[in-house]
């Protein structure tokens, strides 16, 4: 069979190659709607589970009412409907955004997440600063002692602060910081006169920090961070466990790379390698793990809460499953499960604009 010359000849044409940020938008749109499956079988785990001991209103009031006075609730709640006819209807409540209502207090929960999810954040924040302050200064001393007695110590601290049940970080640093020495406050958000200046407010965040500096009130202030320490200490330091570990085993990597040898031979210090060079390219694995994070923060929330009786969601959990108050239980559990899958969602997106290499 003849062949052409020209032809076999003729150059191969690369392919065109999709533009950058035609990658980084497909990225965008799979991580979007890879949150409808994940909340979607969450929910329906958590609605499921939640059935496994009868409906809820037999769980939370069974023994309490006599039996005509149960059986009339559970019909006007509605349990005694098939359970995919439930399972339905709390689909479209939800969609609407409703959540139930609480059988202990009926009251609607997401009123209840609306009150207490603003306390939950600012703890959050609060540790997650306090992990980051522990963590960066710590895990770039790792790094650059690598495998002497700093680095040691550093890392068994690490696995410590990790390893460290929050309750029972909490008490030690109640008994320490309160009990024996009277520095800081034992429990709270604030003392009562805080507690009522914030009840007072108009149009309140929710955010007792930020309210008080928005009424300018400096001992306010000075009280809301002070009860703040404790709390965000105890769940701060599961996380910069974590994030110490990752920065040094990160900034080693970069230690060794090429454009820090070459800066080194330059005459660059070694402070400025390790603070300039080394230390910004292993930040980018901190974000993406960041987003897994604030999962673990939001689970030690409910022990830390309890802990200090910092009134959040955590909290408010662990007093609707001491009243066996399923519906309440389940509405925070899914609004939970979302916030943290939508935190994942931009975290990635964060990591994907920092990092093109995240996005292919």
């Amino acid at each position: 069979m003849a062949v052409d010359a020209g032809a076999a000849l003729a150059p191969v044409q690369p392919r065109s190659k999709s533009k950058g940020g035609g990658g980084l938008w497909r990225y965008i749109l799979v991580r979007l709607v890879l949150i409808i499956p994940t909340v979607f079988i969450l929910v329906t785990t958590v609605f499921f589970l939640m059935r496994i001991t009868g409906d809820p209103i037999t769980a939370a009031l069974g023994g309490r009412l006599p039996a005509d006075q149960l059986a009339q609730r559970i019909h006007e709640a509605g349990y005694d409907r098939p359970l995919i006819v439930q399972y339905g209807d709390y689909l479209a409540g939800i969609l609407h955004g409703d959540f139930g209502t609480t059988i202990t207090d009926r009251r609607p929960v997401t009123a209840i997440l609306l009150q207490y999810g603003s306390a939950t954040l600012e703890l959050a924040i609060y540790a997650l600063i306090v992990a980051l302050i522990i963590s960066i200064p710590l895990g770039l001393i790792a790094a650059y002692r690598r495998d002497r007695w700093q680095d040691a110590t550093l890392r068994v601290m690490a696995i410590l602060a990790y390893a460290t049940p929050i309750f029972f970080a909490g008490l030690l640093l109640k008994l320490i910081f309160s009990v024996w020495l009277g520095w800081l406050p034992v429990s709270g958000r604030g003392n009562t006169r805080t507690e009522l200046l914030m009840s007072g407010i108009d149009t309140p965040t929710g955010l007792y920090l930020l309210d008080a500096i928005r009424l300018g009130n400096g001992p306010a202030i000075a009280d809301v961070l002070q009860h703040a320490i404790l709390p965000a200490v105890a769940l701060g330091l599961l996380t910069a466990g974590v994030f110490l570990r990752l920065i040094r085993t990160n900034v080693i990597g970069t230690l060794g790379q090429q454009y820090v040898t070459s800066g080194r031979s330059r005459g660059v210090s070694e402070y400025r390698l390790l603070t300039k060079h080394a230390y910004r390219p292993a930040l980018i694995p901190i974000i993406t793990v960041m987003g897994m994070q604030i999962a673990l923060l939001l689970a030690g929330a409910v022990l830390t809460e309890t802990t200090f009786e910092w009134k959040g969601i955590g909290f408010m959990l662990a007093e609707y499953l001491k009243s066996r108050d399923f519906v309440a239980v389940q509405g925070i559990v899914v609004m939970i499960a979302v916030v943290v899958a939508v935190t994942n969602f931009i975290v990635d997106i964060v990591a994907a604009f920092i990092d093109p290499r995240v996005r292919y």
